[in-house]
């Protein structure tokens, strides 16, 4: 026998970790209904649509916009909790001007058309961005949307309008700065939890579902920070094409997915069967009291 194998073998003892706070959702955070509670679009794809049939650009997002009616529609019938779709990105301001001219002359229209609609159907519209970069007279029409809709709660719609991911970050580091200049808040106590109260959405649940139409695989700048942890979904479908049984087809992908959080796979299952038993339990429990009654 050789030297080398005279020696035991010696077990190597791991030591307890101590589990960092972070901001990430763990595996009971996350819905178990097999839908996503929030959902993120990009409506990518209505310039080739219109230039597939020869039309102007602008018909183009004019066919997206009744797309998007469609796809709210299905949200709400869904039971979705929030809708969050790429209107025009800071980015934009890049295309022609007379597109982007008709850009915010649809959505002025859309605004007067669609948000009583919306409102009668209890839908709360909300925009993210820099909107101070729009006319006096667009600002105005979204503030009012959002006023008019605020208390509704069947489903929130968050129209991402002159909206970058890298600019939501500038903007609550900014906020959280001006927080500790002012004594409000601790620099050196700062987390990712701490930080993801700054951040537009920042009231609603994390994106569980990312899509993304047009046959393109990026994310463009969108929601970087509120998306860490979205199943992602790409579609071939240009944004006029896509519709309510494209949109269950992603979410029916999206229900076979196992979204683990940093666990392995065993123990999302295990702890999915405790929560169900631990359900099971208490409603039999309701309903032998309810009996004894």
């Amino acid at each position: 026998m050789s030297e080398y194998t005279k020696k035991p073998v010696q077990s190597l003892s791991v030591p307890d970790v101590n589990v960092p706070d972070v901001s990430a959702p763990d595996v009971m955070d996350a819905p178990h209904s097999g839908k996503p509670r929030h959902i993120a679009i990009i409506m990518d794809g209505n310039n080739r649509w219109a230039r597939q049939r020869g039309l102007p650009s602008i018909e183009g997002h004019r066919a997206g916009a009744k797309a998007l009616r469609v796809v709210v529609e299905e949200c709400v019938r869904q039971g979705i909790e929030a809708l969050t779709v790429f209107a025009f990105s800071s980015e934009n301001w890049r295309r022609p001007p007379q597109e982007v001219s008709g850009l915010m002359e649809l959505l002025v229209q859309a605004l007067r058309e669609e948000v009583p609609s919306l409102h009668e159907h209890d839908i709360a519209v909300r925009f993210i961005g820099d909107l101070a970069s729009f006319e006096p007279t667009l600002q105005q029409a979204m503030h009012e949307a959002v006023t008019l809709t605020s208390a509704n709660r069947r489903l929130v719609l968050n129209v991402a309008v002159n909206y970058g991911g890298r600019w939501d970050i500038a903007r609550a580091v900014q906020s959280f700065a001006n927080d500790a200049l002012n004594g409000v808040t601790d620099p050196s106590s700062v987390t990712e939890h701490t930080l993801a109260s700054y951040f537009s959405l920042s009231d609603l649940p994390e994106v569980d579902l990312y899509i993304r139409t047009g046959g393109e695989f990026r994310l463009s700048n969108f929601l970087l920070w509120q998306a860490a942890y979205a199943e992602l979904y790409f579609s071939e479908l240009l944004w006029p094409d896509f519709n309510e049984a494209t949109l269950l087809a992603a979410i029916a992908e999206y229900a076979q997915r196992q979204r683990r959080f940093g666990r392995t796979g065993d123990q999302v299952q295990a702890l999915i069967q405790s929560s169900s038993t631990a359900t099971a339990q208490a409603v039999d429990s309701d309903a032998a009291g309810d009996n004894a009654c």
